[in-house]
């Protein structure tokens, strides 16, 4: 299994438009960076994420996982390939961890998110998964 972060504004779609949605599933689909859409290729059925809202929030918020690999995204219209995937939701965090939490950590000093912080898609290492699960208040 892999881990990993998916990141959100959570005014387009939030945890709680997650947690709604049938069978809390929906498709993370309408990413444009092929880094991004790359790590979403690597993503393997079972593997869970990190459930991210960005722009005011800055925080982890739930873990999802991956229920469906990567497939062509239908409202890409460029003809570039770039794909989607289906999570489900896992459960909640106990506490939130922030963007700046986690940048305070000296475990966490290389997590792909301190160092690239805009990629909507990143990989999150074994150590990080269990790191920021206890921060959470989860179980890794």
């Amino acid at each position: 299994m892999h881990y990993w972060l998916i990141k959100t504004e959570p005014g387009t779609w939030s945890w709680e438009d997650q947690l709604k949605s049938a069978k809390k599933t929906t498709t993370w689909d309408g990413v444009r960076n092929y880094q991004a859409n790359n790590f979403m290729k690597a993503m393997a059925k079972g593997d869970k994420a990190f459930f991210y809202h960005s722009v005011n929030e800055k925080q982890i918020v739930g873990v999802v996982k991956v229920v469906k690999e990567h497939e062509p995204d239908p409202s890409d219209i460029t003809g570039k390939g770039f794909g989607m995937v289906s999570v489900q939701a896992v459960e909640a965090v106990k506490s939130p961890v922030t963007l700046a939490e986690i940048k305070g950590d000296a475990k966490l000093a290389d997590m792909v998110l301190v160092k690239n912080s805009r990629l909507s898609v990143q990989p999150v290492t074994n150590a990080e998964w269990k790191q920021v699960c206890k921060m959470a208040g989860l179980k890794p």
